[in-house]
């Protein structure tokens, strides 16, 4: 059997680790190595590899969780920012296989730097991209209201399929997953 990986290696108590607020769906736990004094971890104890695995109850709770951290940080820390994000997939920098949000702290030339140039689209091109995204989007809508419709016990088959030269919503979500 293969060994969990290592954020649920914490979440279970194996790894030791700097636990600064836990409830029954999250941990928050400081990152050692992070990029400001203060980053943190907010991360589910039940295993979700990317973001669009997981549950909305449980994306609620960690992102109140974040909340709650960047509110700590700001009184205790005296910072005067805080980036939330995820790294969602390897291409997004993801490096550990189990969704989790930062909380960095930040203050005024604290020289973390997660900017990035603007990218300047045409008219064109961003109806396009507009167009597309709106008819993937009706996809991904009614992928998500039929799971939510299904009964938790009850087992399906899903073939996935897709017409010829379109791409599969659900293929392009595992081929994220680190």
């Amino acid at each position: 059997m293969s060994e969990p990986c290592l954020l649920c290696q914490i979440v279970e108590g194996r790894i030791p680790s700097k636990v600064i607020y836990e409830d029954d769906v999250s941990i928050a736990i400081l990152d050692f190595s992070g990029a400001a004094i203060g980053h943190t971890f907010i991360v589910p104890k039940a295993h979700h590899t990317i973001f669009e695995q997981v549950p909305d109850d449980i994306v609620a709770r960690v992102f109140e969780n974040a909340n709650k951290v960047s509110s700590t940080l700001f009184e205790s820390l005296e910072v005067q920012g805080t980036n939330i994000f995820v790294a969602n997939g390897i291409a997004a920098g993801q490096q550990v296989p189990h969704f989790f949000v930062h909380v960095i702290p930040r203050v005024e030339g604290d020289g973390i730097d997660i900017q990035w140039a603007p990218k300047q689209l045409g008219e064109e091109e961003m109806s396009t991209i507009e167009l597309t995204l709106k008819e993937q989007i009706k996809d991904v809508v009614s992928f998500v209201e039929e799971k939510k419709k299904s009964s938790p016990i009850e087992k399906k088959t899903v073939i996935i399929t897709s017409k010829k030269g379109e791409d599969n919503y659900l293929v392009k979500q595992i081929k994220r997953i680190p």
